[in-house]
């Protein structure tokens, strides 16, 4: 098959920001002449689920994840949990509507293919790690429950050697883990994504050996990027998607100017280089990997 006429998938890319509003329709053109035919939108809050539930149903080749960020621990509540339910089934109505909607309030519906962007950050702490725990696991909980993959975030502190964020978010994941095994249930073999993986070489396999995947992103292109890089080429392909992670996180040549998804084949470039494959591998093989994650719901 040509590189003309491979598919990506981006699946992470917050797609819903400001930085896009100019001019979303041509970011989305851009994207599909590069080959990209799948972007998830995760959510960080509730403005930010909303709009990406938004987006994905109003667009065949966006989809959607809902959760609240650690940054944004202190926000979460029992309406926040009923409502992340909510639009995670399709059947959120918005508190100002009349009830009327384009879209059936029905399961069939739903853009939502994961809970994220969750997880840990003690790099901003902007909230107490402990609260940041708490609401990791009341969200993992909700995963299981709903049966969704995640998408988590990871972040240590300032200067702070790999360590103690990695160490929290791998304890609470493993005991997850392992009560998904014991219900016997498929989210054990897909259980979500370590988004734009920046932890050591030994988390990534104990990560993997969950069942995770592994998301890399635009700063495996950086020229000083060499344990980044080490690292992605020591990890199967078969555990390994792409993000951009846009607007952030853009590849070489565009470092420091805004990420957009079609930059998406710099990063597939670069691992296919890591992994002395072809870039036709790479584009083939995470792509099924995505769809193997997100089992991915296709509009009737």
């Amino acid at each position: 098959m040509s590189r003309e006429h491979m598919t990506l998938t981006d699946t992470h890319c917050h797609l819903d920001f400001q930085k896009f509003d100019h001019d979303r329709s041509e970011v989305l053109r851009r994207a599909v002449e590069a080959g990209v035919n799948r972007i998830l939108i995760p959510g960080l809050d509730m403005h930010s689920n909303r709009a990406a539930v938004s987006l994905a149903r109003n667009h065949p080749m966006l989809y959607a994840a809902v959760g609240i960020h650690p940054t944004e621990a202190a926000t979460w509540n029992e309406s926040t949990r009923n409502e992340l339910k909510a639009l995670a089934l399709g059947t959120f109505v918005p508190s100002d509507s009349s009830g009327a909607s384009d879209t059936p309030a029905t399961s069939d519906t739903s853009r939502v293919v994961a809970i994220g962007e969750i997880g840990l950050d003690y790099y901003w702490n902007s909230a107490p790690h402990a609260l940041q725990k708490n609401v990791l696991q009341e969200q993992l909980a909700l995963a299981a429950d709903m049966g969704l993959p995640v998408i988590l975030h990871m972040r240590e502190a300032a200067k702070a050697a790999p360590g103690s964020c990695a160490g929290d978010l791998l304890g609470i994941l493993e005991k997850w883990v392992m009560e998904l095994r014991s219900a016997r249930g498929l989210l054990a073999e897909r259980p979500g994504v370590l988004h734009s993986f920046s932890g050591t070489l030994e988390m990534a396999r104990a990560a993997i050996g969950l069942g995770f995947w592994i998301g890399v992103t635009g700063p495996v292109t950086f020229d000083n990027a060499r344990h980044r890089q080490q690292i992605v080429a020591a990890l199967p392909l078969e555990y390994l998607l792409i993000e951009t992670d846009a607007p952030f996180q853009a590849p070489q040549p565009w470092r420091g100017k805004r990420n957009e998804p079609a930059y998406i084949r710099l990063i597939a470039d670069k691992i296919a280089l890591l992994h002395s494959c072809s870039f036709d591998e790479v584009a083939t093989v995470t792509n099924a990997n995505a769809g193997k994650l997100f089992a991915w719901k296709e509009k009737p």
